[in-house]
């Protein structure tokens, strides 16, 4: 089975939709997608515009529907973090200076312990989305089983997931059974970015899932379209590009 998660394009926040250039993203992602459909190719996408709009041209030009997955939303869980003390932040996206001075936000086990983010429900909120990531491919013929996953149907299919960069970072520290906090802050999907997931069966019945590709953009640079500076920050801090 392969998995494909797929970032949403340029995002317009402001309407939850996309930008000029999202839509042109959205397009030479569609061009690729298209080439790998076939009858056991099945779409997902987050409820959100944006990953919806990204997802619809490839939906149109095939003719196919996405089931909508309430869970595939960004992980926009709000807690007190200590770089803004007037309003809640989302659960990432911290200072370094902060994050990393915090030894649990480096363990799988013990993350949520930190007092944030238990006052918060993050890890109560990250157990819901892996779970029903865990029902999804158990829905496929892969069941989990500690940190594998049994085959109950072995099959070719593909999962596409159209989502966001946060939620992205959930699936994959969960398949990797390590902390998200490393995953969110020392990745980066960029906007229409695709990351390609498969099993492997090397014992009959027992499957782990492994990483062929992380935010592949390709699709973008085959049109001369430069990737977005979405979800990144200044290289140096006297450039004219995002601070915070």
């Amino acid at each position: 089975m392969k998995i494909l998660i797929v970032r949403h394009g340029d995002p317009d926040y402001k309407n939850d939709s996309l930008t000029e250039k999202g839509w042109r993203e959205a397009e030479y992602l569609s061009e690729m997608l298209c080439r790998q459909d076939s009858e056991n190719t099945y779409y997902y996408t987050s409820p959100y515009g944006r990953a919806r709009d990204t997802a619809s041209l490839t939906l149109q030009k095939l003719g196919r529907q996405a089931e909508v997955l309430p869970w595939l939303k960004e992980f926009d869980y709000f807690i007190w973090r200590p770089d803004d003390t007037e309003k809640k932040r989302i659960p990432w996206d911290w200072l370094p200076q902060d994050w990393t001075q915090e030894p649990r936000f480096y363990q799988e086990e013990h993350w949520t312990e930190n007092e944030l983010m238990a006052e918060g429900d993050v890890g109560e909120a990250y157990r819901k989305v892996t779970d029903a990531f865990d029902e999804l491919l158990a829905r496929h013929g892969y069941r989990r089983e500690g940190r594998c996953y049994r085959v109950e149907k072995p099959n070719h299919d593909t999962i596409v997931l159209f989502c966001h960069f946060g939620v992205e970072s959930v699936l994959l520290s969960h398949l990797w059974g390590v902390s998200p906090m490393p995953v969110w802050h020392g990745f980066c999907a960029q906007t229409s970015s695709v990351t390609t997931l498969v099993t492997e069966e090397r014992r009959e019945g027992i499957a782990s899932i492994r990483m062929l590709a992380f935010g592949d953009t390709s699709h973008l640079y085959v049109h001369d379209e430069p990737p977005a500076f979405a979800a990144r920050f200044c290289e140096c801090y006297g450039d004219d590009t995002r601070h915070d």
